[in-house]
């Protein structure tokens, strides 16, 4: 299939490259020039304007969004109304509000262009590893981008499957599923990270508490001295708590096991507050993911090795960097 790409970050730049990979025809942009340039050398289509990309495309077109949520999410979005024709799709593949997602496929409903929402998570590894895709929009739509859908997913892989399912049929084993209607993609997608917020905090705490084991105030043969980085790997082997995160944490021990390049400053995405919001719209207790959420508040005012452990697995699932002091006081976080 043909599709654009707009947003060439960390993970669209790695999404058109897995879907070249797979033979399809990729037509990319970004505001920086140099970012197309880089795709084209690798066999893509550039394109300087959204008119353009338009141009390049074959109707019915398909035009995925890899750009932060909120005004550029908008803009692009208002952009491509103005270029798009009757029947063609705007994918919407970063971390939007549902309720956004909801108001956009209203504005683009007169105009006959479909708005799907696609929750991906995969992170900067997705090149290799593949992306779970939580899908929400035109359900014949999303059938139509199904070879698109299948190619950037991760597939079966290695993983044996759940007893009981041998008769349903479902894409959600080849790690991509359609969820519902226009906002379902996102909605799974927000909860999603708002349960990645709570197993993050879990992990932390507990090195946290292993690291406490050491303190001088302990009665005298009570205390410990812990070897973080041999405590992850031991865990990450038959242990029930074994995790790709917990992979994540062992690799950033490994290599720093006081964590000195992190200061413990944790930011938010948005979707952990998002969840918190659904939660209390539905009048469900939702206590871990709203503690986790508030911990992260706390950790732009004093760092413990929690936030720290916090920091080195945002940044090996993210690439998320800590912003440098200056930056934080600028932000006034």
């Amino acid at each position: 299939m043909q599709i654009g790409m707009i947003g060439l970050g960390r993970m669209g730049a790695n999404m058109a490259r897995r879907l070249m990979r797979a033979k399809h025809e990729c037509v990319v942009f970004d505001r920086n020039a140099a970012n197309v340039e880089a795709l084209e050398k690798e066999g893509a289509s550039g394109a300087h304007s959204l008119e353009e990309l338009a141009k390049k495309l074959a109707a019915p077109r398909a035009v995925w969004i890899m750009v932060p949520s909120g005004a550029p999410t908008e803009e692009t979005v208002v952009g491509l109304s103005r270029v798009l024709q009757r029947g063609d799709a705007i994918i919407d593949g970063g971390n939007s509000f549902y309720k956004d997602d909801v108001r956009r496929q209203e504005m683009l409903k007169p105009l006959g262009i479909y708005y799907m929402d696609v929750g991906t998570s995969g992170g900067v590894w997705g090149l290799e590893r593949g992306y779970c895709l939580m899908i929400g929009g035109d359900n014949a739509t999303a059938q139509r981008l199904d070879p698109i859908f299948s190619a950037l997913a991760p597939g079966t892989g290695s993983i044996p499957k759940t007893r009981g399912r041998e008769n349903r049929k479902s894409t959600a084993e080849q790690g991509y599923l359609y969820c519902g209607a226009s906002g379902a993609g996102h909605f799974v997608k927000m909860v999603h990270n708002g349960i990645e917020y709570g197993l993050m905090q879990a992990y932390a705490e507990g090195f946290d508490i292993l690291r406490g084991a050491s303190a001088k105030h302990l009665q005298a043969g009570l205390s410990y001295q812990f070897n973080f980085a041999d405590i992850a790997e031991v865990w990450r082997r038959g242990s029930v708590i074994s995790s790709w995160l917990l992979d994540l944490t062992s690799d950033a021990l490994a290599s720093d096991t006081d964590l000195s390049a992190y200061t413990g400053f944790v930011e938010d995405s948005g979707e952990g507050r998002w969840t918190i919001q659904a939660a209390l719209e539905e009048g469900v207790s939702a206590e871990v993911l709203s503690a986790a959420l508030y911990t992260r508040f706390r950790s732009r005012q004093e760092h413990t090795f929690a936030e720290k452990v916090l920091s080195a697995m945002r940044k090996g699932f993210g690439g998320h960097i800590e912003q440098p002091p200056a930056v934080k006081m600028k932000k006034g976080l």
